[in-house]
């Protein structure tokens, strides 16, 4: 997807994502957006529309589909309405650093993920959940982050480190990672 971006957007046309293709801004001083697309909805809907690369947003439509709504069934007994992020886009370094190498996020090859929110309404949280595994959301948390990684290239979640306690990071980038 990331060789034939026509492909990636077309397939994302078929599967009924809303995508709307973004102006590129070429990739200078690792900060740009090329083959990006502007989403509210991928298949569930997100707290704010985002702007992300194609074989991203793909990955978040199976990722839903194969992994996030089949385990809040099995868990929680319901579907998954809205999930809660934090972001795509954001010209910076890994880790927010001062020096070293960019962070995906520098090219919208990344999503920071806090929640979701159920179909009958309550909402689960990484922040509130996690540490809880043997709950029904916890063990739900759990799952869609192994599940995760059959998606993205890396998932890095709360028992990764302390700046990804309340989160999971999801991205395509060139590393593969599953923590």
């Amino acid at each position: 997807m990331r060789e034939e971006p026509g492909a990636c957007f077309a397939a994302l046309e078929q599967a009924g994502v809303g995508a709307v293709p973004q102006p590129q801004r070429p990739v200078e001083n690792g900060c740009g957006l090329v083959d990006t697309a502007r989403v509210g909805q991928v298949a569930a809907a997100y707290s704010s529309a985002f702007v992300a690369t194609c074989p991203l947003i793909a990955a978040l439509y199976l990722f839903e589909r194969h992994v996030l709504d089949p385990a809040a069934r099995r868990h929680l007994g319901t579907g998954v309405a809205r999930v809660n992020h934090v972001g795509t886009y954001n010209c910076r370094n890994v880790y927010g650093r001062t020096a070293g190498r960019r962070s995906e996020h520098a090219t919208a090859n990344a999503i920071d993920i806090r929640g979701f929110v159920l179909d009958d309404g309550r909402i689960v949280s990484l922040a509130r959940h996690w540490s809880d595994a043997r709950s029904a959301e916890g063990a739900f948390l759990r799952e869609v982050n192994d599940g995760a990684c059959r998606f993205f290239n890396a998932v890095l979640g709360p028992d990764y480190n302390a700046a990804h306690r309340d989160h999971f990071h999801l991205d395509m980038g060139r590393w593969r990672a599953c923590r």
